[in-house]
């Protein structure tokens, strides 16, 4: 191999004298350390491309860290690969792939022993072991785990096998085959492990064939409790299988790599298909900054560096050089892989549910860590002097004047800060429906509070509503002083910005991040208002129903309401319970049961009379809303 180097001071100029045959590129900054290693099939022409024409964000973020670039030459290009993958594994350079798991779901690992073990691990450790996973149903792992010990028990004691003249109590319990004890010999303990990698890699048919079988066997002798048994450890593998969803029956394995990337960030998603079953499938998270082909050739051999199990078929979704990447398996792996790039049919459409799967995980990584580049173009849209890093957003809900109230929640970095959110109760309108209003008072309460006790100020403000509701809530902020503080309206009918001293609204176009950013904020407020609006009406149905009972009112209603939080938990409740802590005699709670089961019976009518409608009038969005949080966040303030 032909070995060199391109000074630092003429960085450019040797570039021109890079040789042009197949080689690795070794990026270096200014420390002389190695940020970036890449193969190419003409050094000159690959290292070139990334100084030369207009570069898109991430390259221009590696090509001005680097200050030279040596280069090994090699006879071919399948040379280049092997190399690249040990000097990448060697030198761990910040710019190339680094695999990050997506979410840490446990495998199960086959060990590498005489007598081998079961077991479940987050951890993949290099010493021959087998691995089969990830699992993302924990509750699945333990099935499996729990199906192996009663078909194929196996030893769980750790290290070497030490000789006992008794078992230990796993033995007893049918959990241990007890090699320790000489009860199993080797050959027949080697068969329990074939069965259990075959019943891991989805091969159940003569398993269960031969549990059938049994069953019927000890049917037929009377030994209930033995076909009993069977039959459970049956419907064990039948339950394993359902949690299979995708089914081809296509006995070959098969491995599909998918990804999703968005500037320097990208997610890849593995599909292993056992049998004919998605037995599994793995989601790596990286930060990429060469072309799509390079970066997924980087994958598919760092991924299989560390997964031992190598498929028959392997299928991407772009070209790569096919010959490179059979020639790395043969010499790293021995093993013979056939890989396509499928257009149609089942494979194509295999690959297409892999890519949905990177492109959601790509979203929920933009929500994780925010998202600066949708910030930026915002604030050129708007003419702020920076990305508003701050937004808080406000809305109003009401029920024909009843129950009005009003939202604040917060981003931070384009994400929701829900540790910020704050819920008001609307105290100035007395019934009166006036949306103006009701967005006065809560930027007065807001705002007079921010400044009262010196909090900080919001990059930007979003209100839900058009012209009218952005001027209210401009003549609050200018009595208080703080006019300047850039606000935006977002009207909800036709997507228009609104914003203050411009007669003519903005239109940004459908799906451009800066409007899907303003939707996401003006969505999630309108969730949180008409979530307390709800939440509010829902008590006030509930205390003039429990009033109805004889001997309960309106001071021992709220004080029931604030104990068990609802008509339906007061009447689920144990009796006892109920009249202790209510403080009601024992007829009291069963009347309240009887008026409870009858308020159930009429909401279900009412729903179902009422579900075209409203079905029909659910408005549309043009983006795809995030799912709904698990925790609603806290009350936070009532009163400035």
């Amino acid at each position: 191999m032909e070995h060199g180097t391109t000074p630092a001071s003429s960085l450019r100029d040797t570039i021109r004298n890079l040789p042009t045959r197949s080689g690795v590129y070794l990026m270096k900054d200014a420390n002389d350390i190695i940020i970036y290693v890449g193969k190419a099939k003409n050094l000159k022409a690959r290292v070139s491309s990334y100084f030369s024409g207009r570069k898109d964000p991430k390259t221009a973020i590696l090509v001005q860290r680097v200050d030279r670039i040596d280069y090994v030459v090699t006879r071919t290009e399948s040379e280049a690969l092997l190399l690249e993958n040990n000097l990448i594994k060697r030198w761990s350079p910040r710019y190339n792939i680094n695999l990050k798991d997506g979410k840490t779901y446990p495998v199960i690992r086959v060990t590498n022993e005489p007598y081998p073990r079961v077991f479940r691990t987050r951890t993949i450790v290099q010493d021959g072991s087998n691995y089969y996973g990830p699992f993302p149903n924990i509750n699945s792992i333990e099935r499996y785990l729990d199906l192996i010990e009663r078909l194929y028990p196996l030893r769980k004691c750790r290290g070497h096998i030490r000789t006992r003249d008794h078992p230990c109590l796993y033995h007893h319990i049918g959990r241990c085959s007890a090699p320790c004890a000489g009860r199993i010999t080797r050959e027949a303990y080697l068969e329990h492990v074939a069965g259990v990698r075959g019943l891991l890699s989805g091969e159940t048919a003569e398993v269960r064939e031969r549990l059938r079988l049994d069953m019927e066997a000890a049917s037929g002798e009377l030994r209930f409790e033995k076909a009993a048994e069977c039959r459970d450890l049956i419907r064990a593998i039948d339950t394993l299988e359902t949690d299979q969803q995708v089914v081809d029956f296509d006995p070959d394995v098969r491995d599909y790599i998918a990804f999703a990337s968005e500037t320097d960030m990208c997610t890849f998603v593995v599909f292993q298909m056992r049998s004919g079953k998605l037995l599994a499938s793995d989601v790596y998270r990286a930060s990429v900054f060469g072309s799509e082909e390079e970066d997924l050739e980087q994958f598919v051999v760092r991924y299989y560096d560390t997964k031992r199990a190598v498929p028959a078929r392997l299928y991407l979704p772009i070209p790569l050089p096919v010959d490179d990447l059979a020639h790395y398996f043969r010499q790293e792996h021995g093993a013979e892989v056939a890989i396509e790039f499928p257009d149609t049919g089942r494979d194509a459409s295999v690959l297409g549910m892999a890519r949905e799967n990177a492109v959601q995980d790509l979203a929920r990584r933009k929500r994780e860590t925010g998202n600066l580049p949708a910030l930026l173009d915002l604030a050129a849209v708007l003419g702020l002097a920076g990305p508003p890093l701050r937004v808080e957003g406000f809305d109003i809900a009401h029920i024909g004047g009843r129950f009005t109230v009003a939202s604040m929640v917060s981003f931070s970095n384009g994400v929701p800060d829900r540790a910020q959110y704050r819920r008001y109760h609307i105290r100035s309108l007395d019934g009166r429906i006036d949306d103006f209003e009701a967005m006065r008072e809560v930027i007065a309460r807001r705002y007079q509070r921010v400044l009262n006790e010196n909090l900080p100020r919001p990059d930007l403000i979003l209100i839900d509503g058009g012209k009218g509701q952005l001027n209210a809530a401009q003549e609050i902020l200018e009595g208080l002083g703080i006019g300047t503080t850039p606000m935006v309206g977002l009207a909800k009918k036709l997507e228009e910005i609104f914003v203050p001293g411009r007669s003519d609204p903005l239109t940004l176009p459908e799906g451009s991040p800066p409007l899907q950013l303003l939707q996401y904020v003006r969505d999630e407020a309108h969730r949180f208002a008409t979530t307390f609006r709800a939440d509010l009406q829902s008590k006030d149905v509930s205390r003039s129903l429990l009033e109805r009972v004889p001997g309960i009112g309106p001071k021992r209603s709220a004080q029931l309401l604030r104990t068990f939080g609802s008509l339906e938990a007061i009447a689920d409740a144990p009796v006892d319970v109920v009249v202790e802590r209510g403080g009601i005699p024992r007829d009291t709670v069963e009347q309240i049961r009887t008026l409870a089961g009858v308020r159930a019976e009429e909401a279900s009518d009412e729903a179902a009379d009422e579900l075209p409608e409203v079905a029909a009038e659910t408005p549309t969005v043009s983006y795809r809303r995030p799912p709904k949080p698990e925790d609603e966040p806290p009350r936070g303030e009532r009163s400035p």
